[in-house]
């Protein structure tokens, strides 16, 4: 099981277009979106300046990217080419391939994250306390499982053909939805209810209410738990029916 973990967080290190988009896009997002910014005019009831508060959309927009765009294509490749039918030939459990798998996407998705806190700091002048910084990156790198078991279910849902457009959709539409690109309070207010109960929504809230000093909400919280667990349970799902087609 090392062996595959080491491999694959090798694999997604080597991938230099993935480290791109994956990493680097969020921080140029990040300066489209709040590079001309007041950076002491706070936004709304919030108390949080529109870098503040994008900074942490941004960065969670990245750590989502990570794992749902890798673990979905990856898999469902590995299966179209026989590799993993191959692993299902050694005493590799099939824990161990999740496992490696959400290893290798959680490792592309810690540099997105302290990145695009690099540049809100250095560019926009983004201060919080030493335990603030360490909190954000702990909150967002953890909070991205519930999305990397997304991206396990949706690698063993689809095709290679049909991966990626399933996947772009999920992402675009959760990142959109959920809050990531802007404020939901721009929304209109049907929308703004239906975002409230979104994973992504949930995802970014915790980082903003570190922002502000204050414990995470219990339906954020709430949200996430509930969405990691139907995650993971279709993950599981569609795994033991993909070994038994095999």
């Amino acid at each position: 099981m090392k062996g595959l973990i080491r491999l694959e967080v090798l694999r997604v290190l080597r991938n230099r277009k993935f480290l791109f988009f994956s990493v680097i896009y969020p921080s140029v997002l990040f300066l489209l979106i709040a590079g001309t910014a007041d950076p002491a005019a706070t936004l709304g009831d919030t108390g949080l300046t529109l870098p503040a508060y994008m900074m942490v959309s941004m960065a969670s927009f990245g750590a989502l990217t990570a794992v749902l765009m890798g673990n979905s294509e990856r898999i469902a490749k590995e299966r179209e080419n026989g590799w993993v039918r191959q692993l299902r030939l050694t005493p590799l459990p099939g824990r161990g391939y999740v496992l490696a798998k959400t290893a290798g996407a959680a490792v592309g998705a810690l540099p997105a994250i302290v990145l695009v806190f690099v540049v809100a700091a250095v560019v926009k002048d983004v201060r919080l306390d030493a335990w603030q910084w360490l909190a954000l990156t702990a909150a967002i790198w953890a909070g991205s499982l519930v999305f990397a078991a997304l991206g396990v279910a949706i690698g063993y849902a689809a095709t290679g053909d049909a991966v990626r457009p399933i996947t772009m959709i999920v992402y675009f539409g959760l990142s959109l939805l959920g809050g990531l690109w802007m404020p939901t309070t721009t929304f209109p207010r049907w929308l703004q209810d239906l975002a409230a109960w979104l994973p992504t929504h949930a995802y970014a809230a915790l980082g903003r209410a570190i922002e502000q000093q204050h414990a995470p909400g219990v339906r954020d919280v709430a949200v996430l738990l509930v969405f990691l667990v139907l995650f993971t349970g279709c993950a599981a799902r569609l795994y033991r029916k993909d070994t038994s087609q095999a």
